[in-house]
């Protein structure tokens, strides 16, 4: 099971995160977010791959961020289409992954997924709420028991530690769950992550 931490902010905690060895670290390129990320990613370990989060931005700009940042991937939060996808894809000639995000609440219609599946890497499904993410709240993950697709996916959406049992649940299921993001339920203020919950967490996480 793979692990992303999401919404870093600053580079003394960035650092001490990446001691943890997640294998993903996600920076929010969304201006409206608390935890929106506007400084310079300090040199992390090369087993962590870094993860630009954008909503409804500009190919032009995700390009730009890719390469002033390295990215190793895109998550991509908003009403991008498939067609966004296959561009960025084609642009990056497929040296970057890209995660799509779907936002679940009480159900969810699994058709839409049908277009993306060729141009994503991977779907990631969280928590549908005010924001597009970081709201805090779990949905109920018995929606993804119709889950028709083998592409893997990051299980996202108000996790935090009370949510063990849950996940080695989902886990003994033949649902193709990658990795699971967390955020908001480890954060001492948005963008500053808890190291000492964090460590427990993941180390939880390889039981």
């Amino acid at each position: 099971m793979k692990l992303k931490i999401c919404g870093m902010k600053y580079p003394e905690n960035i650092l001490e995160v990446g001691a943890l060895l997640p294998d993903y670290m996600g920076f929010i390129f969304w201006k409206k977010s608390g935890r929106y990320f506007d400084g310079i990613i300090p040199e992390l370990p090369k087993s962590i791959k870094k993860v630009g989060v954008f909503v409804d931005e500009t190919q032009e700009e995700i390009l730009k961020k890719i390469k002033k940042h390295n990215l190793q991937a895109i998550q991509l939060h908003g009403h991008e289409s498939a067609n966004f996808c296959l561009n960025l894809k084609t642009e990056m000639r497929n040296e970057i992954e890209i995660i799509k995000v779907f936002s679940v609440k009480d159900d969810f219609d699994f058709e839409v997924l049908k277009p993306f599946e060729k141009v994503c890497d991977y779907f990631l499904f969280d928590t549908k709420g005010k924001l597009p993410g970081g709201n805090g709240i779990t949905f109920d993950w018995k929606v993804l028991e119709n889950y028709p697709s083998t592409k893997p996916f990051f299980l996202s959406g108000g996790i935090g530690m009370n949510e063990f049992e849950a996940i080695k649940k989902i886990t003994k299921t033949n649902l193709p769950v990658y990795a699971i993001d967390v955020n908001s339920k480890f954060e001492i203020e948005p963008g500053l992550k808890n190291i000492e919950l964090l460590s427990s967490f993941k180390n939880n996480l390889k039981l």
